[in-house]
């Protein structure tokens, strides 16, 4: 993965803990394009754990909904260091732009319809997931036109991934209520129709500076 010019605006970039560990990173043979990779591994646990969530109840349902909460963290954490590795370890690797994006699309994917599945709603995940890759897409189709990278929201990639965890945490609580899946419904539903939204007024933004 390499990242040169505008990039995703990040507080956690320039926190100690993370210049850190991309240092460390950097020091070692890891490469960029590796942790990026590895961001389709974390997402694909994710989904995996999200779907079993759906199909069980009581201790294993909650360690399933914790697993697939730590796994969404943890391809948020390969998305941060790829580039922290990449650019400020001066990794950046030809292929970088390649893998700087498509293992974030197949992550949405795999995370969104896990959950989908899961809930018994696979429609609604794939939805999801067809959104998220849409808002990419208006984001990228951007910059090939010379114009700045748009990584507004309200369902950029750390909003949906802020939702779905917020859904995955607060579902342990369902069974107190009598519910089952309700949560992660109403999550992956709001992620579905935000990342719609985020891709319009992307696209709106789009053809306002084309036009300008």
């Amino acid at each position: 993965m390499t990242e040169t010019g505008d990039r995703r605006p990040l507080a956690s970039r320039n926190t100690r803990w993370a210049g850190a560990i991309a240092r460390w990173m950097a020091s070692k043979t890891i490469t960029p394009n590796q942790i990026s990779q590895a961001s389709m591994v974390a997402a694909a646990l994710a989904g995996g754990a999200f779907y079993l969530a759906g199909q069980t109840v009581g201790w294993a349902r909650v360690a399933c909904l914790l697993a697939a909460v730590l796994f969404c963290q943890g391809r948020l954490l390969c998305n941060l260091f790829d580039g922290m590795v990449a650019v400020e370890g001066g990794k950046g690797e030809p292929d970088g732009p390649f893998w700087n994006e498509f293992p974030d699309r197949v992550a949405d994917l795999l995370i969104f319809a896990g959950v989908g599945y899961g809930i018994g709603m696979p429609g609604l995940g794939w939805a999801a997931g067809a959104f998220a890759v849409l808002t990419a897409y208006v984001r990228e189709l951007g910059r090939a036109t010379g114009k700045p990278s748009d990584f507004s929201g309200p369902m950029a990639k750390q909003h949906r991934m802020a939702t779905i965890t917020a859904a995955g945490l607060a579902s342990i609580l369902e069974p107190l209520w009598g519910w089952h899946n309700h949560i992660l419904t109403y999550g992956l539903a709001l992620i579905a129709l935000g990342a719609a939204f985020t891709a319009l007024r992307r696209s709106r933004t789009l053809i306002s500076r084309l036009l300008s």
